[in-house]
């Protein structure tokens, strides 16, 4: 079984009461509500072999990943971090120093982004390094009055947008160093009519398939429009496939009525540049426009896990 096949199956026997948990599996956060507020929560692993080389990166680089990829949901969401609490399982022989670090790393992203690091738990084994980080977060806004975005809320007509440049995060340091979103899915969500939103994490086409499947869309994608990393520009094709498949940029894509984007395009409000990329359809599927005009099926393909 493949992970989207467990998520789908997990989903199928959820039963929640929705005054309760407005919001379950599947999308990037869940919301628990208490009271009058609601609490957003986010979990995410990191593998030794899977998400890093430890050999090559070191502990420090693991702990803030750890911790950036959970950031990176909360920020999908639009919402703010509360807290955050993180375990890990080392293997066998770790020293105390390297332990340190791995430390040094959560600390030093959380600190960053105000989500004090308030508990978690340490153990040993015989397997690779593992971490896990569940970060627990709040509305935006002042009084908590900016909703959260789901991957939902995309309607036929609407632009599909993307900040910063995709493709090759694996193939630099980029995967490692990313700059969680979060003061910009603030400023989309209070400045625009944000409809649906998710971080880059799979692949540009497989998270924008999680949304067309959330939203009951399809969605067509220009290839020429696409905001390419500069350090694959020799070769477009394969820039273009790396932006479409590689996953690990943990930008936000994101839908908006065009008139919005058109004036996020325009006016560059974010400190990060923003492009359009698409447009939501009345169909099923994702359509890729190729640079010489020609339409194409855009396969969902990304990272995966198998279970």
């Amino acid at each position: 079984m493949q992970e989207l096949e467990f998520i789908d199956w997990i989903q199928g026997r959820s039963n929640f009461d929705a005054t309760k948990v407005p919001v379950g599996p599947g999308d990037d956060c869940a919301i628990v509500r208490l009271g009058d507020n609601d609490l957003l929560v986010t979990t995410d692993q990191l593998l030794d072999g899977v998400h890093i080389n430890l050999a090559e990166h070191g502990p420090r680089a693991a702990g803030r990943k750890v911790i950036a990829r959970s950031l990176s949901d909360i920020a999908s969401m639009a919402a703010v971090p509360l807290a955050a609490v993180a375990t890990a399982t080392l293997p066998r022989g770790f020293g105390e120093s390297d332990a340190q670090e791995l430390y040094r790393g959560m600390r030093e992203i959380a600190d960053e982004y105000h989500c004090p690091l308030v508990g978690g738990d340490v153990a040993s084994w015989d397997g690779p390094l593992c971490l896990t980080s569940t970060i627990f977060g709040r509305r935006a806004g002042v009084t908590g009055g900016v909703e959260p975005a789901l991957r939902s809320g995309a309607q036929v007509g609407d632009a599909i947008c993307v900040t910063g440049v995709l493709g090759g995060a694996w193939k630099s340091t980029r995967h490692l160093e990313f700059k969680p979103r979060i003061a910009e899915a603030i400023e989309l969500a209070i400045c625009c009519r944000l409809r649906a939103m998710i971080d880059i994490s799979d692949s540009l086409a497989r998270d924008l398939q999680h949304i067309c499947t959330a939203s009951g869309v399809g969605a067509e994608i220009n290839a020429a429009d696409l905001p390419l990393n500069p350090d694959l520009a020799d070769d477009e094709p394969a820039a273009i496939k790396a932006a479409l498949h590689d996953g690990e940029d943990y930008e936000l894509l994101f839908t908006v009525p065009q008139a919005w984007a058109r004036k996020l395009c325009d006016r560059q409000p974010l400190a990060t540049h923003i492009t359009r990329i698409g447009t939501i359809i009345d169909a099923t599927g994702l359509t890729l426009i190729n640079p010489d005009g020609s339409r194409s099926e855009l396969e969902p393909i990304g990272w995966e896990h198998g279970t």
